[in-house]
């Protein structure tokens, strides 16, 4: 179930709204949910759309885990990012940093506009990481908005599902992400395609890719496949209990979202 079918699409998809109806809404404890994912390679196996399907999937199965109650809006994804990891394979879409923060920002200004306090951008896509961390900030200090950022792979849903290689090292197009897709949209998983393929950098004491001490790399540095991961082990099954995992922790995360309120934070 996807873009306008559905409980979440029918009921939480703001631009359904009318004006007057927006302007309507009580915006006190009111949360606007951005989408932000990227059209870019995942191998030889997934969609160029792989990380906005699955943003669409998780918020999907989590907006309708939400009471009727629940002040809670969704807008249109953003379906591309910054990406230029990936422009030395083909079909890559990426927006340059600044045009990206720049969209995000604007978005943020117009939802301030007609009033909203809280703003939270959901992000699928790796490559996006650090510019919203930027951007999120900068919407606080431009707006006035209450910000909140999450990458749903950040709530470790898979840890006890996957190898701890793949856990360390499978970051694009491995077991979680084709995982996922074959439980969202199997038919547009190429199962004749699985790779298999980890980086070598295993042998490193204090370099990493993410975390720690990082070296800067484009996709190409690091990968033949355009993968960094294990597809060969994925199953829809596992994919499943990944999204209900993440649908479930973030459903309760978003009531106490709406609930949240940063001028309560300085004790008097």
């Amino acid at each position: 179930m996807f873009r306008y079918e559905g409980k979440a699409w029918d009921t939480r998809y703001l631009p359904r709204l009318t004006s007057a109806e927006v302007a309507a809404l009580d915006k006190d404890d009111a949360l606007v949910i951005l989408p932000v994912g990227a059209v870019e390679q995942h191998g030889p196996h997934l969609p160029l759309l792989t990380d906005t399907l699955i943003g669409e999937a998780l918020i999907t199965r989590t907006l309708e885990r939400l009471p009727e109650t629940a002040n809670v809006w969704l807008l249109p994804p953003v379906p591309y990012g910054k990406s230029n990891e990936h422009l030395d394979f083909a079909g890559t879409i990426s927006l340059s940093a600044s045009t990206l923060h720049s969209v995000l920002v604007d978005i943020a200004s117009s939802l301030q506009r007609s009033g909203f306090r809280r703003l939270m951008l959901f992000n699928t896509h790796g490559g996006n990481v650090d510019l919203l961390n930027v951007a999120s900030r900068e919407i606080r200090v431009q707006t006035g908005l209450m910000v909140f950022y999450v990458n749903p792979h950040s709530l470790d849903a898979d840890k006890d599902l996957v190898t701890e290689e793949e856990h360390e090292y499978g970051i694009h197009g491995g077991d979680i992400e084709t995982s996922l897709l074959l439980a969202i949209k199997r038919e547009w998983v190429r199962e004749g395609e699985l790779v298999r393929e980890i980086p070598d950098v295993t042998g490193l004491k204090y370099l990493t890719m993410e975390g720690r001490i990082r070296f800067a790399w484009v996709m190409s540095d690091i990968s033949r496949s355009g993968i960094a991961g294990d597809a060969t082990v994925a199953t829809a099954n596992k994919g499943e209990l990944i999204a209900e995992r993440i649908a479930a922790e973030l459903a309760l995360a978003l009531e106490e979202i709406s609930r949240f309120d940063i001028d309560r934070i300085v004790r008097e």
